[in-house]
């Protein structure tokens, strides 16, 4: 399929799920603002792909307001899946070089957490790597379904309440934020604009994953989709639920809570007769 056919295919079959809810991130959380230089991530799957293609339409329709450099890595894929990911950047119309790295290689020496170690690399090249090049921001394709997968896995692997913000000042790079552009589209819509469109992208290329999948023992993440799609099956709504309980939080029913370093606890002031936060309780 052309590339105009497959670009059109985002604001036309899948204006509802896919278009709209790309402009309504980036207009509700005020991810672009004129002037930006955004260094959109490109990691060869799906959603990067798709974010790349949003990203390249609205640069056209703002009229120049923002600046795009598609950064794509190369942790150490095997050469038939770098022959895809540039085989599909190029169908698409994006203009990507994969710079070479040594990722995978130092991730699977880290022993029993390969994939944080590989996370935090990959993390920490993207802001060198684009701050090199004179951009101010980094644009990641995560979507609706990591957001809500990253809540439960906060909860029941973590032992804390957290979610993905849809943007984040970088710590150790001045001037740099991340922006997730996606943050409003489902994964299951992505799946249909590929199927739509006839497209095939690569999925997790790690080799350490593709062992522990042969060994039975994938992710935690995949372990949060399967329980999501049980849940499903009895609560249509529970992925909205889990959204919209980041957003509904009520520290008055917290035993504790902090932000950064500066902890809270509801025996703070309880004794006073107020609740976290200092809230004078109601007379019963």
């Amino acid at each position: 399929m052309k590339l105009n056919l497959i670009e059109e295919s985002i604001a036309a079959d899948f204006n509802k799920s896919i278009w709209a809810k790309f402009n309504r991130a980036v207009e509700e959380y005020q991810l672009i603002q004129e002037g930006d230089r955004i260094a959109v991530c490109i990691s060869g799957g799906k959603d990067s792909m798709l974010l790349a293609l949003c990203m390249e339409r609205l640069r056209r329709f703002s009229g120049g307001k923002f600046e795009l450099q598609f950064l794509g890595m190369d942790p150490g894929y095997k050469w038939h899946v770098k022959s895809q990911i540039l085989s599909n950047a190029e169908k698409l119309g994006i203009p990507l070089t994969l710079r070479p790295t040594r990722i995978f290689e130092s991730a699977e020496k880290a022993g029993k957490h390969p994939c944080f170690l590989c996370s935090r690399l990959r993390r920490g090249w993207l802001y060198k790597t684009a701050e090199e090049i004179g951009c101010n921001k980094i644009a990641l394709g995560h979507h609706f379904d990591d957001v809500i997968e990253t809540i439960l896995m906060g909860m029941l692997y973590g032992s804390q309440m957290q979610t993905m913000m849809p943007k984040l000042h970088s710590e150790n790079y001045a001037g740099m934020e991340l922006i997730r552009p996606l943050y409003l589209v489902r994964e299951a819509d992505i799946i249909r604009w590929c199927k739509c469109n006839h497209l095939h992208f690569i999925q997790c290329a790690c080799a350490v994953s593709e062992t522990n999948e042969n060994r039975g023992t994938g992710s935690k993440r995949q372990e949060i989709k399967q329980l999501l799609a049980q849940l499903r099956e009895t609560n249509p709504a529970v992925d909205m639920n889990i959204f919209r309980s980041a957003e509904n939080v009520n520290l008055q029913t917290l035993i504790s809570y902090h932000i950064g370093e500066e902890r809270h606890h509801f025996l703070d002031d309880y004794s006073d007769g107020r609740n976290i936060r200092g809230t004078i309780a109601k007379k019963e």
